[in-house]
């Protein structure tokens, strides 16, 4: 995509709250580019799903309910990814509405922090292209710290 971030980006949403509800929202994000879109609840917080790369493929990651540790890896070779490569962290949650956008060339992932967590994910590729460019790194490839809590 021409206009495409190089990093991984946060698309800022708000909450509108009244007498008679409230109304999430990210006015910021675009549909054009999306050709598909699935989510995904994981049984367990303890499950991490990580890492899926794409070189051409865009992700566009959003928290519907819960909240969870989201992370997005540069990789230059999918056959020898450079393990020195430090993730992108975000914590992104339904009480914060935001998008991140994973700009192609990066592994993502995700490790959900509340029971009942689910994540939205829009894809800029159909399924039979998604697959044809489809990178899968271990969980713990650019360490583990990136999926834990820091206690405070």
């Amino acid at each position: 995509m021409g206009n495409s971030p190089k990093e991984p980006t946060l698309i800022a949403g708000g909450l509108a709250v009244d007498d008679r509800g409230q109304v999430s929202f990210v006015n910021g994000f675009a549909f054009e580019p999306i050709r598909r879109f699935y989510t995904v609840e994981n049984f367990s917080t303890q499950v991490v799903r990580a890492f899926h790369g794409h070189i051409n493929e865009e992700k566009f990651v959003f928290v519907v309910s819960g909240a969870a540790i989201v992370a997005a890896v540069r990789f230059e070779d999918p056959l020898n990814p450079n393990r020195d490569a430090k993730p992108h962290r975000f914590v992104l949650s339904d009480r914060k509405p935001q998008v991140l956008h994973v700009p192609a060339g990066y592994a993502n992932g995700f490790r959900p922090l509340e029971p009942g967590t689910r994540i939205m994910f829009f894809s800029t590729a159909t399924l039979e292209e998604s697959v044809k460019d489809d990178y899968r790194f271990p969980h713990d490839h650019w360490g583990k710290d990136v999926w834990q809590v820091d206690f405070r």
